[in-house]
């Protein structure tokens, strides 16, 4: 591994465990299954698999909130993927999420199954099927949709940026570092400025583009990702975090960020959800979440 300055990126690049750092047993340049693994089905529709990350938390908060406005419907089974695990690049995983990344979700509810793949492209699937958390109005579905994708092309920046080279790399780059911390707090005023012009990321409606967020930006503001809240001095952003603890303190939230989740205190985990009746044996504490 040269940590260098003086570094000069070869003619022909080739992978290099060494500089795989925390990730290095699952990071490969090719995609593809590596073993042969089915998934399992459960009982109701909707088939998700995946695990409690960001991107994860995106689709159970979702799925939650369909519940609690009484979309029967939206009942479903959310399974267990272990990414450190490799599990992600089972054949059965694969088949739904060609990109083994999570989260990924089989639609069973007609007689041909519908593979529904990318956190964003899952909750416009939902709100559309349910016809929920996205307006219908043009000038609104835009504003909702545009935040939408505003996170989908943001949070890279946050987490595969700024958060692997903060918290993950095997070494501190100081320019890498301080590059992604100056983008992260650039997106945390673009969400502040907007903030302060209405209650949610949308307007007045709370939508799918707010459960694509906050996951991401709300748990930065409350210090809760990365351990980065000092560093970056997130409390400074009153609106995001105004906005942030109002979501928390939503039920479907809460047991939303519950779901697949394999950290923290056990008592806020629930590795498989199938029944609404999971929860039962959970306790949640707001001021946590």
């Amino acid at each position: 591994m040269d940590n260098s300055s003086s570094y000069t990126p070869p003619k022909i690049w080739s992978a290099n465990k060494e500089n795989g750092g925390r990730f290095a047993s699952i990071n490969r340049p090719t995609a593809g299954a590596t073993h042969e693994k089915e998934l399992p089905v459960g009982r109701h529709p909707l088939q998700l698999y995946s695990l409690g990350t960001p991107n994860g938390v995106k689709v159970t908060v979702m799925l939650e909130e369909l519940l609690a406005a009484g979309h029967t419907g939206a009942e479903y089974d959310a399974w267990l993927i272990r990414i450190n695990e490799g599990e992600q690049f089972g054949s059965g995983f694969v088949s739904v999420n060609p990109n083994s990344k999570i989260p990924a979700l089989l639609d069973r509810s007609a007689a041909t199954p519908i593979r529904v793949f990318e956190s964003g492209a899952i909750l416009i699937h939902l709100a559309e099927k349910f016809g929920a958390f996205l307006p219908t109005d043009a000038a609104r579905r835009a504003e909702c949709l545009s935040w939408l994708f505003w996170q989908m092309g943001s949070a890279p920046f946050l987490g595969g940026g700024f958060g692997h080279f903060y918290a993950y790399a095997p070494t501190k780059i100081e320019y890498a570092i301080d590059r992604y911390a100056m983008e992260v707090k650039r997106q945390l005023d673009v969400l502040d400025q907007r903030l302060a012009q209405s209650p949610y990321l949308a307007g007045d409606e709370y939508t799918i583009a707010d459960m694509a967020v906050w996951p991401w930006y709300g748990t930065l503001v409350k210090g809760q990702l990365y351990e980065a809240g000092e560093f970056l001095q997130v409390q400074t952003y009153t609106n995001v975090l105004r906005w942030a603890n109002q979501i928390a303190q939503r039920p479907a939230a809460q047991r939303g960020r519950m779901v697949n989740r394999t950290f923290g205190e056990p008592a806020r985990q629930l590795h498989e959800r199938h029944d609404a009746s999971d929860f039962d044996s959970k306790t949640q504490d707001k001021s946590k979440v």
